[in-house]
């Protein structure tokens, strides 16, 4: 990975988790799903990840054949994009999960896709003893340059100690972590983990923490180990709630970078701000119901926006549930603030053109 993406990734971005556009007969909706990518660069996003949790596991079942040619719409789309705006070419994240021999495969696939970075999901190990999981990172670091994924428990259906999280930052070839167990204890491990290796300036730390974003960006966390001192900042966030009103999300970040640079005292309103987001993100990601419809919460409000046609995902049984699409609606009519309908509007018959 070369100096250019390593520097973009240390100094923050915002970096949506992609989302598949797909027909009512479960094929890709080629012309909506580049128009996905084209709305997060023209939006200011700096990556984009693509085969996460987001995009939908289910595209990794071989059975599908869905990865590789959803790996190759984003990274030929974002090159077109680039070739067209002269923008920087955004850091490529390539979701990455499965058995060892599977997901060096995918880690393989993703390189010479164009992808500049592998996030690693370990769900499919879950139960495993920390010195398997630490050997498999090892072997998928060995093919491409690893960010660490902290999926929340109820998804993923495992923890991952601090014990895993010291052993982990010791691999050579990891660069970053996406932090996003929904737990402030689970996020101070793996904090404190980076602080005590030493490569506090190596790791990029990125917020997943979709019920926290704002705080998570503006808080300095502070350790004190065997009597120095090391502080830790998220860079910036690799967020499934990202995936909609992008536009926002730049904004947001851009204002928390100039407090950081600043050292301006962080306004009542931003904290306010923090609250409603979260409270978005409550009705989106269906929270009242264990997150079972996060999916489709993300695929509605791109819906409501024209960018999709439809919530349809691979899994017939994951939908919206019953009064969420209500929730969102009420958010986004009180709330209003938070969207980026105006920007959508004014750019997506561009986005659509062949």
């Amino acid at each position: 990975m070369n100096n250019d993406i390593i520097n973009r990734l240390q100094a923050g971005c915002v970096i949506p988790a992609h989302p598949l556009a797909l027909e009512t007969n479960g094929r890709i909706d080629v012309p909506r799903q580049r128009a996905l990518t084209h709305y997060y660069l023209a939006a200011g996003a700096g990556g984009l990840a693509v085969g996460v949790h987001t995009t939908q596991f289910a595209i990794h079942d071989p059975k599908l054949g869905l990865l590789k040619p959803v790996l190759q719409l984003a990274a030929e789309t974002a090159r077109e994009h680039v070739e067209k705006t002269h923008q920087r070419r955004p850091i490529m994240i390539a979701g990455i999960l499965g058995q060892t021999t599977q997901a060096v495969k995918e880690a393989r696939l993703a390189r010479e896709t164009g992808y500049h970075v592998g996030l690693l999901s370990l769900t499919a190990l879950a139960g495993r003893p920390i010195e398997e999981l630490i050997d498999h990172a090892r072997s998928v670091a060995e093919v491409i340059p690893l960010m660490g994924f902290y999926l929340q428990q109820c998804i993923s259906g495992m923890a991952l100690p601090q014990a895993f999280w010291r052993r982990f930052v010791e691999i050579e070839n990891v660069v970053a972590i996406k932090i996003a167990p929904f737990s402030r204890y689970h996020t101070l491990d793996v904090l404190e983990a980076v602080a005590a290796s030493g490569r506090a300036g190596e790791i990029s730390l990125y917020t997943g923490n979709d019920d926290n974003i704002v705080l998570d960006l503006l808080t300095n966390y502070r350790f004190t180990l065997d009597g120095k001192t090391v502080n830790l900042r998220m860079a910036g966030g690799l967020l499934g709630q990202w995936a909609c009103w992008t536009r926002k999300a730049v904004e947001i970040l851009e204002r928390v970078q100039h407090i950081r640079e600043s050292g301006e005292p962080v306004p009542p309103e931003l904290l306010t701000l923090a609250g409603q987001l979260t409270l978005a993100n409550k009705a989106i990601f269906d929270a009242d119901h264990s997150f079972a419809g996060c999916i489709p919460g993300i695929l509605y409000v791109l819906k409501r926006q024209g960018i999709l046609k439809n919530v349809h995902t691979l899994d017939p049984h994951e939908q919206l549930s019953p009064g969420q699409a209500e929730k969102i609606d009420r958010i986004i009519l009180d709330h209003p603030h938070l969207t980026d309908d105006d920007f959508v509007r004014q750019n997506l018959s561009a986005w659509l053109s062949p």
